[in-house]
């Protein structure tokens, strides 16, 4: 009997676990699609909503590490001035890996169309934390 009670314990935690992650990873793929349509209208503020808004955001690239939700902002505004050099972006998202039930890892790769400056392209990782319920980018490494 206690070994028929386990069993049926662990696949309910199992299916909980399961209907979890699932929910979680359509809600992180939600962001990552509103970055992207974000983008694409030419809207960096708003494209800068789904990073987490404090001096503990870290984003990496090719310059070396910045801190802060602010300084992200101001490097996107300056790398990017205006619609020409932001083209069009697309993801392609290869995984997604929860490490907890508030923390989750991506790896995927993006590409910029420009046609008068150029395409560009690489890959990324972003660390998102499940913070008061909504989903935000901690960390993004781009290169």
């Amino acid at each position: 009997m206690k070994t028929a009670i386990t069993v049926i314990l662990c696949l309910v935690f199992a299916i909980q676990t399961y209907a979890q992650n699932t929910n979680d990873r359509q809600e992180v793929l939600k962001v990552l699609s509103r970055q992207n349509e974000n983008w694409n209208k030419g809207d960096i503020k708003a494209f800068m909503e789904d990073y987490v808004k404090s001096d503990s955001l870290m984003f990496i690239g090719k310059n070396g590490v910045i801190y802060g939700w602010k300084a992200t902002l101001e490097r996107y505004l300056k790398t990017y001035p205006d619609l020409a050099t932001m083209g069009k972006l697309k993801f392609d998202i290869q995984q997604t890996d929860f490490h907890s039930p508030t923390t989750c890892w991506v790896l995927g790769k993006w590409h910029l169309t420009r046609p008068e400056k150029g395409d560009a392209g690489g890959f990324f990782t972003l660390v998102l934390k499940k913070i008061d319920g909504k989903w935000l980018i901690v960390s993004d490494h781009t290169s």
